[in-house]
């Protein structure tokens, strides 16, 4: 039988696992003698670097989605499921997204890319009444429902909107949500802890900015209370405040998708254990929001971003192209040893609207046009598709799709090269 790597999911992992196996084994791909499969629920890699500024009406929905076929086509794509490893027999069992069939399906190696969804049973009625962004159709689903938000009548709780989460993403999408609105929504931040932005502890000038670009978009803020619970109306807090809601959005984390069959190997967390390698046993990796990833020379585990999973990923399928070669005696230049990752970081950031940002990069703080335009190359440069990328920017410096309030057309467009700054280095 030829050899077959099958990778789970449609995301960052998979796609730059599937570029990195087809570096070193492409002729062997494309000669028959080994086969990649994906098996995704969803047929297109979702971008979610430019997240805010599509919620935001700065950039269309279709620059965020590229279909999988296009940028692997020389994988098989199953839209599918995975539902159960079995190890001994090296097979996956999934389940076809269109008719719920299930069947199995072997491999010689396995990549586990599955990624994330936020933990919403953790809030009562946010599963049922909450809008998210990590599953197939999410981010369209919001678009749409805070464009109709902002057409909701005067006064009423249709234009007004709950964040639950004062995260990188929690700011960002209220922030989104608010330039999106112009003023004709009322948007409340909520979050736990004492401070938003527990990521920037190191980096108080940066929070500081942030929190006054929040200001500027008349986002109210609520920090030190817990979303107690969701429903149709609205949410509820901890101190027993009301808060009445056409919208209220989960960017409470995220917890790794289940996959039956590899528990022995889960953290508390739910995240799969790799070793220094990304392997997580004899034939299977793992990398990204499902995989419990080391950063280099110490003990933590690596942020849950996409710029890790993109690094991540290209490393597991490096990893295990160089297995395929040394097990099956396939040739070329993937005959090397597996080696440890040892990527270490680039920096974060968060958008507050076109040419507005704060940003990191290897420590060092960033705000005005500099941080936009090295965070606009950086995305440009992840984007799976040149033509899209290509696409966006156009869109940036034409001011394209930039839609604010009632439909009114943003007249602060700034031009691609002279603005201030958005978002994360994923």
């Amino acid at each position: 039988m030829n050899a077959r790597v099958v990778l789970l999911g449609g995301g960052y992992v998979t796609l730059f696992a599937y570029r990195a196996l087809m570096r070193r084994l492409g002729h062997q791909v494309r000669s028959g003698r080994l086969e990649v499969v994906v098996v995704s629920p969803d047929d297109a890699h979702s971008f979610h670097g430019f997240t805010g500024e599509v919620i935001a009406g700065i950039l269309p929905f279709e620059r965020t989605r590229t279909p999988l076929a296009e940028v692997m086509p020389q994988a098989r794509i199953l839209r599918a499921r995975a539902v159960r490893i079995d190890r001994r027999q090296r097979l996956v069992e999934i389940e076809r997204a269109d008719d719920g069939v299930r069947s199995d399906l072997s491999y010689t190696a396995l990549v586990v890319g599955t990624g994330g969804r936020e933990p919403v049973g953790m809030v009562p009625g946010m599963a049922r009444h909450g809008w998210t962004l990590r599953g197939p159709g999410d981010i369209r689903a919001l678009t749409d429902r805070i464009a109709a938000a902002v057409h909701a009548p005067a006064g009423t709780a249709g234009r007004r909107v709950v964040v639950v989460g004062g995260g990188l993403a929690g700011v960002e999408l209220a922030a989104a949500a608010a330039d999106r609105g112009a003023g004709d929504l009322q948007v409340t931040l909520v979050h736990s802890g004492p401070r938003l932005l527990p990521e920037l502890d190191d980096q108080p000038r940066l929070r500081e900015r942030a929190e006054a670009e929040l200001a500027r978009l008349g986002v109210a803020v609520r920090t030190r209370v817990r979303a107690a619970e969701v429903d149709s109306g609205g949410t509820r807090l901890a101190d027993g405040t009301y808060l009445r809601a056409g919208t209220v959005i989960a960017t409470v984390g995220q917890a790794p998708v289940g996959l039956a069959g590899l528990e022995e190997f889960r953290d508390e967390r739910g995240r799969l254990t790799t070793g220094p390698d990304l392997s997580v046993t004899t034939g299977i990796w793992a990398a990204g929001d499902a995989a419990r990833v080391v950063r280099p020379g110490t003990r933590e585990a690596v942020p849950a971003n996409a710029l890790w999973a993109i690094k991540a990923g290209a490393h597991a399928g490096a990893n295990v192209a160089a297995s395929l070669h040394a097990g099956l005696g396939l040739p070329g230049r993937a005959a090397r040893a597996a080696r440890p990752f040892t990527y270490r970081g680039l920096g974060r950031a968060a958008s507050f609207g076109l040419g507005r940002s704060i940003s990191e990069l290897y420590g060092i703080p960033f705000t005005g046009a500099l941080a936009w335009v090295l965070r606009l190359v950086f995305f440009l440069r992840f984007m799976p598709s040149r033509r899209r990328a290509l696409a966006v920017l156009g869109d940036l410096a034409a001011g394209r799709g930039r839609v604010t309030g009632a439909g009114r057309a943003s007249s602060g467009v700034v031009p691609v090269f002279a603005s201030r700054s958005p978002e994360v280095v994923p």
